[in-house]
């Protein structure tokens, strides 16, 4: 039996999937980050550009510190950066000299681990990003496999990306990211030895969501099929729309007779910090999921197809859903079968809803929809449609979104902000509105710690605060005392 290895995405990917991306404060994570550390993880899923905007624009903490702070405190432990080719943030195009700046700076602060993905799998703009990975001196570069499930997407479509991956000198691993959960057993019984068979020596991983409730016997499939390193994630951040619980899977691919060298223990400390905090600030739990047969078809994930449901509740439509689920699926096909990850879910799902509410299919197009048409998303893997293309690039607006300018290099855009500042000031400043990043800079440095169990206590004295007429608050529990009085208050009372 092989051994095995895990990679745990609560940070990130977790997050992303059960809390909305916006759940972790950098003291939540740096308070349990020694632990994390002493786990065994082969690396954590740790940021995104996506991610990092969040720090900025929810918390107002700065993101580069986040990553210089978790490195020094998790040295043991790559941090693990995934990126969607030339973009920053937002997802606006950017010039390759300013990527570049991005990849030196993440690895500079402390990432050095990439993943890069390209969501239309053109392996040679993947393959540009991991040479800039690899200029700017990253320790090891993932290729990912993303999967989905197409008329085009079968194992001899995987098979050939493995090849070309597994013959470029700047890749040094490859996974199957499977960011819908649709990878069945038997399918990974296919698809994993086809993709094995042209990877050579190089590693493989394997990333698949519980979405439908497969993904943990599929990985007990991938286990024997010369799969190294699954991807999983602790306590309440595993289950629903994430991944495998890390515990579960340890227990299972033990008693498969693998061996899993974790801490026990140190994990279980893990995922009980992480219950506690999603219990002080009422964030949800995930959990497993009920296999849903539909899913396959229009692939689309929970968060967006709640937000369907929410615009059509407001516009007074709630019973064109099922309607505007069929639409999802052939809207997906005419536009060449894109695999349902961020940003095109929220595409596909809101040309449906266009279409269905709408006096004619394609009447009603938005900007993102026009943009991907052009290719500014990169090379559909299945071409458009030829009567929706010309259909969608007919109208004056293509015409104006064609033209648009391409990307200013750094040197042209540092103009607009003067001199003086950081390269990861420059960044953040580049990609996102001025606004938000004077109030990150004015909120100073984040703090450094965080206890799950003290924040009733927190919010209670935040609400007493509120009431200046209250002098005197005594808060008593068994051996626990603690007396606050305010001069203020007894003056008001």
């Amino acid at each position: 039996m092989a051994d095995m290895e895990l990679l745990d995405v609560s940070i990130r990917d977790g997050n992303q999937s059960l809390w909305g991306a916006m759940g972790f404060t950098t003291p939540q994570i740096l308070s349990i980050a020694p632990i994390m550390d002493r786990v065994g993880f082969r690396a954590l899923d740790f940021t995104s550009s996506t991610h990092m905007g969040v720090a900025v624009r929810t918390h107002k903490e700065n993101p580069w510190e986040r990553i210089r702070s978790a490195h020094a405190a998790m040295p043991n432990t790559p941090l693990q950066f995934i990126g969607t080719g030339l973009r920053f943030i937002s997802w606006e195009g950017q010039h390759p000299e300013f990527m570049q700046v991005v990849y030196d700076r993440l690895v500079a602060n402390g990432i050095s681990r990439f993943v890069v993905l390209d969501p239309m799998h053109d392996v040679e703009a993947l393959l540009e990003s991991a040479r800039m990975i690899e200029k700017a001196g990253a320790t090891e570069i993932i290729a990912a496999l993303t999967f989905t499930i197409s008329e085009a997407h079968d194992d001899a479509f995987y098979a050939k990306l493995a090849s070309q991956i597994s013959k470029s000198p700047h890749i040094d691993r490859a996974y199957i990211k499977d960011p819908s959960g649709l990878l069945m057993p038997e399918r990974a019984r296919t698809l994993i030895p086809a993709v094995r068979s042209q990877l050579g020596d190089m590693p493989l991983e394997l990333h698949s969501h519980c979405t439908i409730g497969v993904s943990v016997l599929s990985y007990m499939s991938a286990a024997e099929l010369g799969v190294e390193v699954l991807h999983v994630a602790s306590g309440p951040l595993a289950n629903g729309s994430s991944l495998p619980n890390a515990q579960r899977v340890v227990a299972n691919l033990r008693e498969l007779g693998h061996t899993v060298k974790i801490d026990d223990r140190a994990l279980a400390t893990v995922a009980d910090y992480f219950t506690r905090l999603a219990e002080a600030e009422n964030l949800p739990a995930g959990t497993p999921q009920e296999y849903d047969a539909s899913f396959l078809r229009h692939q689309v994930a929970g968060g967006v197809m709640t937000t369907t449901r929410r615009q059509l509740a407001e516009l007074g439509l709630e019973d064109k859903f099922p309607e505007v689920m069929r639409e999802v699926i052939q809207v997906r096909a005419e536009l060449g079968y894109p695999i349902m990850v961020t940003p095109f879910p929220q595409i596909v799902c809101s040309q449906a809803l266009y279409n269905i509410i709408g006096a004619e299919r394609y009447g009603n197009v938005s900007d993102q929809v026009i943009r991907y048409v052009l290719g500014k998303f990169g090379r559909p893997t299945v071409p458009v449609d030829a009567d929706v293309k010309d259909h969608i690039l007919s109208r004056p607006r293509a015409k104006e979104l064609a033209a648009e300018p391409p990307p200013l290099p750094p040197q042209e855009l540092r103009k607009r902000f003067g001199s003086g500042i950081s390269d990861d000031e420059f960044l953040l400043r580049a990609a996102m509105p001025r606004e938000e990043v004077d109030a990150m800079l004015a909120a100073g440095p984040a703090r450094r710690n965080y206890n799950p169990d003290m924040q009733p206590v927190f919010k209670l004295l935040r609400e007493l605060q509120k009431r200046p007429t209250a002098s005197d608050i005594v808060i008593e529990k068994p051996d626990f005392r603690l007396k606050l009085h305010s001069s203020r208050g007894a003056a008001n009372a």
